[in-house]
């Protein structure tokens, strides 16, 4: 791993959950940020549970106004209500919004701006699904695509003049985009992006497809709007216990799964989950440039190829400038964007 990172471990080196390894608040607080980014304000999708929740709280303890979304709006609420607890001056607020329908986004987006008066210095794109069967989203995309990327496009190109405008040469904006190590299953299928010729669908590779887009996205706005002061990051957060995102996982799987010692042991909670967004988010590393895959709370590598879960490392195909280019056009063309973006 890249000696740029303060957190560096061997990956051997670990216990499971609630080990040595930093938590959101630890980066917060070895970055001496409490209450530091007053004024600033932070979009997290999906803030509702698990690491997105633990992003917006670490998050908050640095006095930026942070927003959060979530389709359950009673589940947003008692989010909503719990992260206040913590006294911090900056405002917290969910809205809702959902990212299989880009009629929502654009609906969501128009509001998020007239509340924060047109600013935004951060976009987290964390909300995300796994493992569904095949399905579309309202706007007739394949799920996880729909979903996990062309939804977080859609509410990029919404929110892109915003991040620029806020943009100042002391504090450049910054969109971090949550991938997975599943992205090694699977480049861009640009014969077959919805799987509509698939008679069996699988759907752990419409996953891989959608976390692999997540990475291009984030390296395609480093590389078109890194001189505008908006720049992109990757994050993959790990293997994190207790997260919404393995619902459709069955239990007699994920139990298999932990029930490994040697898997249980590079297991995180939700607080360690969010640490490595956190960084990207907030760390002075990256304040000035992105189009970097970050785990682990520093730059990741390339994957050597061990097949075991959880193996840390990259896939080559993300530095595939010429498709991530490609999917850019693409993506601009499905959701309907503006194709001078």
């Amino acid at each position: 791993m890249s000696p740029i990172a303060p957190y560096a471990n061997d990956h051997g080196d670990t216990n499971g959950p609630g080990d040595a390894r930093p938590t959101a608040l630890k980066i917060v607080r070895d970055q001496a940020l409490d209450g530091k980014l007053s004024g600033k304000v932070i979009l997290v999708t999906g803030g509702t549970s698990g690491i997105g929740f633990q992003t917006v709280r670490a998050l908050h303890v640095n006095g930026a106004d942070v927003y959060f979304t979530g389709r359950d709006v009673q589940k947003g609420k008692e989010a909503e209500q719990e992260l206040r607890r913590d006294g911090k001056p900056g405002k917290i607020e969910y809205l809702e919004m959902g990212l299989d329908s880009l009629r929502s986004v654009r609906e969501f987006a128009a509001e998020f701006l007239r509340r924060t008066g047109g600013r935004v210095n951060m976009l987290i794109c964390n909300a995300g699904i796994r493992g569904y069967p095949k399905g579309q989203t309202e706007d007739g995309f394949e799920l996880h695509f729909g979903t996990n990327h062309l939804g977080h496009f859609a509410l990029f190109q919404a929110l892109k003049d915003a991040l620029i405008a806020s943009s100042t040469p002391s504090f450049h904006s910054r969109v971090v985009c949550l991938s997975a190590s599943g992205h090694r299953q699977s480049g861009i299928r640009f014969h077959d992006i919805n799987f509509d010729q698939e008679d069996e669908y699988q759907p752990l590779l419409g996953y891989a497809q959608s976390k692999t887009a997540n990475i291009y996205m984030a390296f395609e706005i480093e590389r078109r709007y890194g001189a505008s002061g908006v720049h992109g990051l990757a994050v993959h957060p790990g293997g994190i216990l207790g997260t919404r995102l393995n619902r459709m996982t069955p239990e007699s799987q994920l139990s298999a799964l932990t029930s490994d010692p040697s898997i249980a042991r590079k297991m995180k909670s939700a607080e360690q989950g969010a640490a490595t967004t956190v960084w990207a988010a907030v760390a002075p590393e990256w304040a000035e440039k992105g189009g970097v895959f970050l785990e682990d709370c520093q730059e990741s590598e390339p994957w050597n190829g061990d097949a075991t879960v959880l193996a840390p490392g990259y896939a080559p195909h993300i530095h595939d400038a010429e498709s991530a280019a490609r999917l850019w056009d693409v993506s601009l063309e499905m959701t309907g964007s503006d194709a001078t973006a």
